[in-house]
């Protein structure tokens, strides 16, 4: 009896704890969705999240689509027409040309020819140079393969080895562009 007394509620204590088990397992298992209705709500929203992103990634195409044609067409009308500021101010020196053509015809003063020149040549020049154009200095610097090139060397004992002595033609940049490099002939040692 000591065995009973000593535990009258053991038979009761594994009773509700197997009551509490099922009980527990039945709550979970109404809780939660089965193996196959997770998975495919899954699928649902990996879907929706696929559909988004395609969605913007084809928007993003589209845009840079166009982008793209904008700075084609930009590019197109840059090149078709950037010369046309360019040309507008050559047309006044072409101008200028004629006139003096035209008022040279029955001159035979060459001070009138000359002074005539220089003055649309100082406008060509004024233009040119409004535009961005520089000459490269070259006499008396020190020869640069950047900026010039060289014709012929001359030994010199006045100058010092590579320097630039006389100018053969003139070179022009634009901005840090060469266009064309200046024409040298260059002190070498005797």
């Amino acid at each position: 009896m000591t065995d009973k007394n000593s535990n009258p509620f053991k038979n009761e204590d594994v009773i509700n704890e197997e009551n509490t088990e099922t009980v527990t397992e039945q709550d979970s298992t109404a809780q939660e969705p089965a193996p196959e209705e997770d998975a495919e709500i899954s699928d649902n929203k990996l879907q929706e999240e696929y559909d988004k992103l395609n969605q913007q990634y084809i928007r993003l195409a589209a845009d840079f689509d166009n982008y793209r044609k904008r700075q084609e067409q930009e590019r197109e009308s840059l090149v078709k027409y950037g010369t046309e500021a360019a040309l507008m101010k050559m047309i006044e020196v072409l101008d200028n040309f004629e006139r003096a053509q035209k008022a040279l015809e029955g001159i035979d003063d060459c001070a009138k020819v000359k002074e005539s020149f220089n003055l649309v040549h100082k406008q060509v020049w004024e233009t040119l140079s409004k535009m961005g154009l520089e000459e490269i200095k070259a006499v008396g610097e020190e020869f640069d393969p950047n900026y010039h090139e060289a014709v012929m060397q001359t030994p010199s004992s006045e100058h010092p080895e590579h320097t630039v002595i006389t100018e053969l033609q003139k070179g022009y940049k634009l901005g840090d562009k060469v266009l064309r490099p200046t024409l040298v002939n260059v002190a070498a040692a005797e």
